[in-house]
């Protein structure tokens, strides 16, 4: 197997989002969950995206993570590698962007490397080195009520500056809009200055298709999947790539299924109260999760009930307000870490019962899932909402399933219905 594309995503639903993106622009691709066993056999694939759960461990361990991984990928051929971040720049003053960043530079040899988590179709937007969410300063948005990475500043070149050891520019929006050569005399000049790292406008999704270009001329790039779908693109336009197919839809998996949402993000909260109308939904206690393990056999015992019935939801997920008391009471981590494990062990304890199935909310939650049920990867299917596809498992010992993995705040109103009528 020699990709033309390796891919390292810092958490397993960003991962399907950029895997879902490079599977449109028609690269064949497979989603990995850590880096892979040589043993685990994959099919020929344009791209492989390797899914580490890295955004918010310690610096140190996403680094040689992350190392691992890229050094995986370059001994499969693949050329320019893409560090995968979330499309509204989670992380804090300590990393892990700006420190992954800086080893994976070092690693490739690139004098400078191109950093933009700008993706203007699903509403992320770069403007003079600030994002935007939609119509808002990402300080402005939800975001910064995030429960494990608020973010407090929009200026994304003073937000990497503060995590990363590497000088960190701009390519403005008045070199975007010009031409490649453009930003291509924009970079030299900053490479010049011995600046190593920089922050790219993009408002429009023309522009990432530039951008994508660009980038191609070095071996490294970081951004969300708006960089993935111009990386494609400019694969596919200069012939590197054949364009494939649509993926073909493969045989019913059937049997129950179940969905479980963690997130605590404004979306999933109204996609959990608008499931509510159409099948039983049960509400963990975080209070009693933290305490012990009462609250995870109550979701087993409940759910055995409802199985049989048709679809059901279990959901640790709390507004922005009761995660702060909880977080007050015993700790982020502690608190953070209960939740996570409370959801893993349901999900086990949902595919004993012969789940195969799965649709989860949450990029921690996602984590915390597929580590625990051993999956080691995942072929990409039908899109269910923007960036979200459907996942159909690969080498899983426990056989054919299928899961979903959603970032907290994609999808519509309906999103758990969608994902259960695109998983037969």
């Amino acid at each position: 197997m020699t990709l033309a594309l390796g891919c390292i995503a810092d958490d397993y639903t960003g991962a399907s989002d950029l895997a879902n993106t490079l599977t449109r622009c028609g690269l064949r691709t497979v989603q990995t969950i850590g880096v892979p066993d040589d043993a685990l056999a994959l099919p020929d694939v344009d791209a492989v995206v390797v899914s580490l759960k890295s955004r918010s461990i310690e610096a140190s361990q996403a680094v040689s993570r992350s190392r691992e991984a890229d050094k995986w990928l370059r001994a499969r051929g693949a050329s320019h590698v893409l560090f995968k971040i979330c499309s509204t720049f989670d992380s804090t003053d300590a990393g892990n962007i700006g420190p992954v960043m800086d080893a994976l530079r070092a690693d490739s040899g690139d004098a400078i490397v191109l950093v933009t988590p700008a993706f203007p179709g699903t509403g992320r937007t770069v403007y003079q080195g600030n994002l935007f969410v939609g119509s808002v300063p990402l300080n402005e948005s939800p975001l910064k009520d995030h429960p494990l990475n608020p973010m407090h500043d929009s200026n994304l070149v003073r937000v990497l500056a503060r995590q990363s050891k590497s000088r960190v520019g701009l390519v403005d929006l008045a070199a975007v809009s010009k031409d490649a050569e453009a930003i291509r005399a924009r970079l030299h000049e900053l490479a010049a200055q011995g600046i190593n790292a920089a922050i790219i406008d993009a408002v429009f999704d023309p522009e990432l298709e530039m951008i994508g270009q660009v980038a191609l001329d070095h071996r490294l790039s970081v951004g969300a999947s708006g960089m993935g779908l111009g990386l494609a693109r400019g694969l596919v336009a200069s012939g590197r790539v054949s364009e494939a197919s649509a993926v073909a839809n493969e045989k019913p998996i059937g049997g129950p299924v179940a969905c479980l949402a963690g997130s605590c993000s404004q979306a999933t909260l109204a996609q959990i109260a608008h499931a509510e109308k159409s099948m039983p939904v049960l509400r963990l206690d975080p209070e009693k999760i933290v305490a012990g393990p009462s609250e995870v056999q109550r979701a087993l015992d409940w759910s055995r009930e409802h199985l049989g019935k048709g679809p059901v939801l279990i959901a640790s997920s709390s507004t922005p307000d009761q995660v702060s008391a909880l977080q007050a009471r015993h700790g982020r981590d502690v608190a953070g870490h209960a939740i996570e494990q409370a959801m893993a062990a349901i999900s086990e304890g949902l595919v004993a019962a012969g789940v195969r199935r799965l649709v989860i909310a949450g990029g921690e939650t996602s984590g915390a899932v597929v580590d625990r049920l051993g999956i080691p990867a995942f072929l990409v299917g039908p899109e269910i909402a923007a960036g979200v596809p459907v996942l159909r498992c690969v080498g899983w010992t426990k056989g054919e399933a299928v899961t979903a993995l959603k970032s907290g705040n994609f999808g519509g109103p309906d999103f758990f219905n969608d994902a259960i009528r695109l998983m037969p």
